[in-house]
């Protein structure tokens, strides 16, 4: 049974190859172990049968070569894959020397930081392979627990998130990549960053509100170095070090960055549809119609002035841009308060799949099923015109607790007392929505958000958080003057 390893491995990496299967079984067979010989042999399925019930037997041989030709794949497949897991830990070594070192105003206690990594060419090839699977381990802590000595667990970590690659190179190089990106936003050291994982669904990373942390990135002050640490099995085929107290962070971050996104978004739109940017937090989220943003909350109160720096100085709408905007952000926000979503929010309303969804860039963050009218519906880019808590007066009618109109038509998302339309063709053309799903939207798309709607674009996916985003302090958004007439 000494091929049998090296077997199972190349038919599980090529699952349709039956002689593959074939030869793993008669292996299977040989040690004895008759259940996961006949599982192998329905497998090989017309291979076997051919084989087995032929009456001129097939020379040992060429089983044998056919046999060694697999194995030999099977070992340059597995040098390569060695290869690549050392020369991606070579490379993310090497981006990490280039961390600079953090500057310190005179009379902090802390001194500048050097980065100082390992050899990756040190040793012989059998040591450079057992260092090639086991993860580093992070700063200060030779057991893999946490923190040096007299630094608190996790102290002020930031967040970003990557989506999970195919193989665990390419998310080791995400994750490093986004990283470094964030230490380069910080105006001060960071002793923790840790990258969340995104799954993906197509062309989409999704976005949720239990994101597990893949891997960190750690700064020990007491023994100069930085350290990358994989916390996620996936990414590290490895056996990770608890991550339960920064996942405990990383949930309060996501909730911060979902409101982030919808302040960002509402700021640009309202600077290109009045020509000025908000001078105060106030005049987005005044009563309808000037009702940008549903409410406010705390994250809100605190970014809003940073956020309007970095924006003034990024570039929105002919504004110049300037490449020290990061900078400037990080010295009025907190580390994990840097703003993740690079792009305003959309939406996008897929025919086929009946399906709204809210992104940013290719980052899935909300997807919900919808009611649609068929042909009725229009296909097209949109924006949000107009929205309304209880069109019409009323909570529990034709349009449900809110309304969004689309551009200047009688096309509308909004709620619906025909729940069971949900996910069929049976409005006259606007988009109907579940009671929770469309009041959670309300909070979450700011006026002008721009709507997509088009066929085959989305995945069939219901993508929503236990507990649905909400803002507060909210003001008047009822507009009694009007009777909508909405194509329900």
């Amino acid at each position: 049974m000494g091929n049998s390893a090296y077997l199972k491995k190349y038919v599980e990496n090529h699952p349709h190859n039956k002689m593959a299967w074939y030869l793993l079984g008669k292996e299977y067979e040989a040690s004895g172990q008759a259940g996961k010989a006949r599982y192998c042999y329905i497998q090989a399925g017309n291979v076997y049968e051919a084989f087995e019930s032929s009456k001129i037997p097939l020379p040992e041989e060429v089983l044998a070569g056919y046999k060694e030709g697999l194995l030999q794949e099977s070992h340059r497949k597995e040098k390569r894959s060695r290869f690549l897991r050392k020369l991606s830990l070579a490379l993310l070594l090497a981006l990490l020397m280039w961390i600079p070192s953090a500057a310190h105003a005179p009379g902090d206690r802390q001194a500048a930081v050097p980065v100082h990594a390992v050899d990756a060419g040190a040793g012989d090839d059998a040591d450079r392979e057992e260092a090639s699977e086991e993860p580093l381990k992070p700063a200060g802590d030779e057991a893999g627990g946490g923190a040096p000595a007299g630094t608190p667990a996790f102290a002020e970590p930031a967040f970003t998130a990557i989506g999970f690659a195919g193989d665990p190179a390419g998310t080791q190089a995400a994750a490093v990549s986004g990283l470094l990106a964030l230490q380069r936003q910080t105006a001060t050291p960071l002793l923790h960053a840790a990258a969340l994982g995104m799954e993906q669904a197509g062309d989409w990373l999704v976005w949720s509100d239990d994101l597990p942390v893949a891997y960190g990135l750690e700064q020990s002050p007491a023994e100069g170095r930085t350290a990358l640490q994989a916390y996620d099995a996936r990414a590290c085929e490895c056996a990770p070090p608890d991550s339960a107290a920064l996942q405990q962070r990383a949930r309060q971050w996501i909730p911060q960055q979902e409101s982030l996104g919808v302040l960002a978004s509402a700021m640009i739109h309202y600077k290109q549809a009045n020509g000025a940017w908000p001078a105060s937090l106030q005049e987005l989220a005044g009563p309808y119609p000037d009702n940008w943003i549903a409410g406010t909350d705390s994250t809100m109160e605190q970014a809003f002035q940073p956020l309007l720096v970095q924006l003034k100085r990024k570039g929105v709408d002919g504004v110049t841009g300037n490449a020290d905007a990061p900078e400037v952000l990080a010295k009025g926000m907190a580390p994990g308060q840097q703003p993740f979503f690079a792009e305003p929010y959309e939406m996008i309303v897929d025919t086929d799949t009946h399906t709204l969804a809210v992104v940013s860039g290719n980052v899935l963050i909300r997807s919900y099923p919808v009611g649609l009218g068929g042909s009725q519906t229009p296909e097209g880019t949109f924006v949000i015109s107009e929205k309304v808590i209880n069109p019409n007066g009323k909570d529990n009618g034709e349009f449900g607790s809110r309304g969004m109109q689309l551009s200047d038509t009688n096309y509308a998302i909004h709620g619906t007392n025909e729940p069971d339309s949900i996910g069929k063709d049976e409005s006259l053309g606007c988009v109907r929505m579940g009671k929770k799903d469309v009041e959670e939207l309300f909070d979450l798309v700011p006026k002008g958000t721009k709507v997509r709607i088009g066929k085959g674009i989305l995945p069939k996916l219901k993508n929503v958080p236990a507990e649905r985003f909400a803002l507060g302090d909210r003001q008047d958004q009822t507009n009694p003057h009007r009777t909508y007439h909405w194509l329900n």
